[in-house]
């Protein structure tokens, strides 16, 4: 145990984990400082047959810290319209980066716009949750045999994944400022 008497080892039960939520009461941000922005594509029913096999594309605003998932939307079409629509319904940020897509260009941010074009510097935290998407969210997986039948059924289950993602982005930030250093951190697993 550690920090002010409540401390989270990672080996805690999940039922224990939740009482040390509900004591340390970690906040939820309604501003940022940066927030990226990327997108993911993948198909639902069958494989379609054009160059890339794409069919339905999974956009995604995330933050840097907390480390959390602030909007999101699964569509057949990444239109700057849609786009539009995940910014205009996350909280506000200083600073929206983003990769050369096109589509980023048309989006009216209320902060400054960052696009990058020739690498990831400024959106590898997007990157990195839309692998950590692909990874615990087997219909998301490359060369995967298992995927959605329907769009809503990707809509549900990318839904249930973001809560539990972002409450573990906030445990995870509010138990490093109380662990002593040197002491083991938690995974979303031992957290799951």
């Amino acid at each position: 145990m550690s920090g002010r008497g409540v401390g989270l080892n990672f080996k805690m039960s999940k039922a224990n984990v939740y009482n040390w939520i509900k004591k340390t009461k970690p906040t939820v941000n309604t501003s940022y400082e940066i927030l990226e922005m990327d997108e993911l594509y993948w198909f639902v029913f069958r494989k379609p047959k054009t160059q890339t096999g794409e069919n339905v594309y999974l956009t995604t605003l995330v933050s840097r810290s907390p480390r959390q998932i602030v909007g999101f939307d699964i569509a057949h079409d990444k239109t700057p319209e849609r786009i539009q629509a995940i910014v205009d319904n996350s909280p506000p940020a200083e600073a929206y980066a983003a990769d050369g897509f096109l589509g980023y260009v048309y989006v009216v941010y209320p902060g400054r716009h960052i696009r990058n074009i020739r690498n990831k510097n400024d959106t590898f935290t997007v990157k990195s949750t839309n692998a950590d998407l692909r990874h615990y969210i087997p219909i998301l997986a490359r060369r995967s045999r298992c995927f959605a039948r329907t769009l809503e059924t990707l809509i549900a289950v990318v839904t249930v994944f973001v809560e539990s993602y972002n409450l573990f982005g906030l445990v995870k930030q509010h138990f490093r400022k109380f662990r002593p250093k040197g002491e083991m951190p938690f995974g979303l697993v031992d957290y799951l």
